[in-house]
């Protein structure tokens, strides 16, 4: 099997071509991958530009931020094309929720819930990302996170 990468500006998203002289049980496996990979995978922009796919497992949280909506990982942010509210119809069947107008997070990296503050509630995430969500959320945020433990 040969991978090459071409890096052209005339692209202007991802594009990948499998070739080969027959449809065979390995093309086929190929196609499947790839289908399972770019379905549920998310196109971003990191910091310094360069286009990237982002597996939404890894996300910890979407965030809006002024214009943009930004994705974060255990380390990294990325700017990422959709709208929030695209963002978590696609993907609250894996496991995100909201917090906030502004928020979506991963309740899979939720650590812990901070109930000090009076009407907000700190959100504290398994990589120490900290935001907050209100009274409201507590019990839907609650909910998802007894049926993950099951």
């Amino acid at each position: 099997m040969k991978i090459k990468a071409e890096i052209k500006e005339q692209y202007k998203e991802i594009e990948v071509h499998v070739c080969n002289n027959e449809l065979s049980d390995e093309v086929k496996n190929v196609l499947d991958k790839l289908h399972t990979f770019f379905d549920s995978s998310i196109s971003a922009t990191d910091e310094v530009g360069n286009k990237c796919m982002l597996n939404p497992m890894d996300v910890i949280t979407f965030y809006s931020e002024g214009q943009r909506v930004i994705a974060m990982d255990k380390d990294k942010k990325y700017i990422i094309q959709k709208k929030l509210y695209e963002l978590e119809e696609e993907y609250e069947s894996l496991c995100f929720v909201r917090i906030s107008k502004s928020e979506i997070v991963n309740y899979k990296r939720i650590k812990s819930l901070d109930m000090c503050l009076a009407g907000t509630i700190k959100v504290i995430m398994k990589n120490g990302y900290e935001t907050y969500t209100s009274r409201r959320n507590v019990s839907k945020i609650k909910e998802l996170l007894l049926k993950g433990k099951k």
